[in-house]
C-alpha cells in the first residue's frame, strides 16, 4: 500500500503524460492513476492521495476539455503549476519494423501533434481514450503491425520499444499542469513572483465584463488567461476563469480585486501560487 502523504493522483492509466509530469515534479512520491479527473479530486479528498496533477492546456491543443467546468467545483486548492515538455515515442512490440507497420493508435491529441510522422509512414490512425490506455492495448495484441504513440515512460511500463523518438510536430509542444490540494498553501507575498487564480461571473449589464476587469489595467498588472464558458445551462449565464501574475496581498491585485468585486458577483480564488520558472525561461524540459 502506498504512503497517502506521500501520493499524487492523476487521471489517466499507467505511463501516462500526467504520470510523468507526476513523476518530474514530485519525484519523491508515488503515483496513483485515476479513471477520471472526478476521481483524482476524489482521491485527495478521500485521503488516498496527497495531492492532483491536472493537466489545464497544451502549447499545441489547446485547453483540456472540461477542465475548467471541473476546477471550481473540485473543492480543491491550486498550490503549483508545472510545465511539462511532451516528446511523443512511436512505440511498438519488440521485432516490429517500421516498413511494416499499418496503423497507429493514440489519444486524438497526440495522433494531432504527429501528422506528419503519420503522413509519412502512410499509417493509418486510430483513436483511443488516451496515449497509455493505447499503448497497453497494442503490447497486450502482440501484433507488429500496430504501432501507439506515447511516452518514454508508456514504453517501459508496457515492454514496448521505441522506433523512433520525438516525433512531435511542433517543437514547443508543452503541456501544463496544476497541482492541487485539500489545502491552501500560499507562498508569503515577497517570497517571489506569484500567480493568483480566480472565477467569477459579471453581472448581466451592459459593458460589465469591461468594466470588471478595468482594475487590472489601471493597476499595471498582468492577467496571463481570461477564459468564459456558459453555467446553469443558461446563454446569458457565462462565468469567468482568470490568472495573474500577483498576489492577493500586493496593493495593487488588492485595489483590482476591490473594483472586481464592485462590477461582478461571486468571486472566488482558486490558488495563490509560485510562478513556474518556465514563465521566465521558456524552457518547460524536466523541471518544475
Amino acid at each position: 500500500m502506498n504512503n497517502p502523504t506521500r501520493t499524487i493522483a492523476f487521471q489517466g492509466s499507467p505511463g501516462a503524460y500526467s504520470d510523468l509530469a507526476c513523476r518530474t515534479a514530485r519525484p519523491e512520491m508515488e503515483t496513483l492513476p485515476c479513471r477520471s479527473f472526478e476521481d483524482a479530486f476524489a482521491a485527495v479528498h478521500d485521503g488516498r492521495a496527497e495531492l492532483a496533477m491536472i493537466p489545464i492546456e497544451n502549447s499545441v491543443a489547446g485547453r483540456v476539455a472540461d477542465i475548467h467546468h471541473l476546477l471550481p467545483d473540485s473543492g480543491l486548492h491550486i498550490i503549483g503549476e508545472h510545465y511539462q515538455r511532451v516528446h511523443h515515442h512511436l512505440l511498438a512490440i519488440k521485432g516490429a519494423r517500421i516498413d511494416a507497420l499499418t496503423h497507429v493508435h493514440s489519444h486524438i491529441h497526440a495522433l494531432n501533434q504527429c501528422r506528419e510522422m503519420i503522413r509519412e509512414l502512410h499509417l493509418e490512425p486510430v483513436v483511443r481514450l488516451d496515449t497509455a490506455g493505447a499503448a497497453g492495448e497494442v503490447a497486450q495484441s502482440g501484433d507488429p503491425t500496430q504501432a501507439v504513440i506515447a511516452s518514454e515512460l508508456a514504453g517501459e511500463t508496457y515492454g514496448l520499444v521505441s522506433l523512433r523518438a520525438n516525433i512531435e510536430d511542433a517543437e514547443h509542444n508543452t503541456t501544463r499542469f496544476l497541482i492541487m490540494a485539500r489545502d491552501a498553501i500560499v507562498p508569503h507575498p515577497k517570497s517571489g513572483p506569484t500567480m493568483t487564480s480566480f472565477v467569477f461571473r459579471v453581472r448581466n449589464v451592459p459593458a460589465a465584463l469591461y468594466k470588471s476587469l478595468g482594475g487590472f489595467a489601471t493597476n499595471g498588472l498582468n492577467m496571463t488567461k481570461l477564459e468564459s464558458y456558459l453555467v446553469g445551462g443558461h446563454f446569458n449565464a457565462a462565468q469567468f476563469y482568470a490568472e495573474i501574475e500577483g498576489h492577493p496581498e500586493h496593493r495593487n491585485v488588492r485595489l483590482a480585486f476591490e473594483e472586481l468585486d464592485f462590477f461582478s458577483r461571486e468571486v472566488r480564488i482558486l490558488g495563490v501560487y509560485p510562478q513556474h520558472s518556465y514563465r521566465g525561461d521558456g524552457n518547460g524540459d524536466d523541471e518544475e
